[in-house]
């Protein structure tokens, strides 16, 4: 199990623009993610899937996910649905009395195929890399960079 907490100085809908709703551009803020592929055509909301192309320990991994949960600006989630991990994953936004907004990244999973037998190694090495991704976002969002949350009228 996976848990990253991070504050970052902006309000949950301007986080979720970035994380939810901008997620081709996911790679300016993720180190060991090279790019992403949408699946399905439309916007993205619940049971949007996502192909991720990453590089875990030198390894070239594609990671299918599925969102199960849209409940926006609050929590995204879903599951792992093909590729070398099985399990779970969310995102939880909780706005702060002073405007910033506490992300929460949960993640549930076992690595499979061939990369279930270097668990003990990429296991510690993916978990900090989740933790320094997260602290690029804080960077990425409070510098300004990526879309605004679309108001609606």
């Amino acid at each position: 199990m996976v848990r990253e907490v991070v504050d970052i100085e902006a309000p949950p809908e301007r986080v979720w623009a970035v994380v939810a709703e901008d997620v081709k551009n996911a790679p300016k803020w993720t180190t060991n993610l090279d790019r992403v592929e949408t699946l399905d055509g439309g916007p993205p909301g619940k049971g949007t899937r996502y192909r991720y192309h990453l590089d875990i320990g030198g390894q070239k991994v594609r990671l299918e996910v599925e969102q199960d949960v849209w409940s926006k600006p609050k929590r995204c989630a879903g599951r792992f649905i093909k590729g070398p991990l099985n399990g779970t994953w969310s995102y939880t936004y909780t706005a702060r009395k002073d405007g910033s907004t506490r992300l929460v990244y949960e993640m549930d999973y076992q690595l499979g195929g061939l990369l279930r037998f270097a668990t003990g190694v990429l296991g510690p090495q993916y978990a900090a890399g989740i933790r320094k991704n997260m602290q690029s976002l804080k960077k990425y969002v409070e510098s300004g960079k990526g879309p605004r949350p679309s108001v609606k009228r």
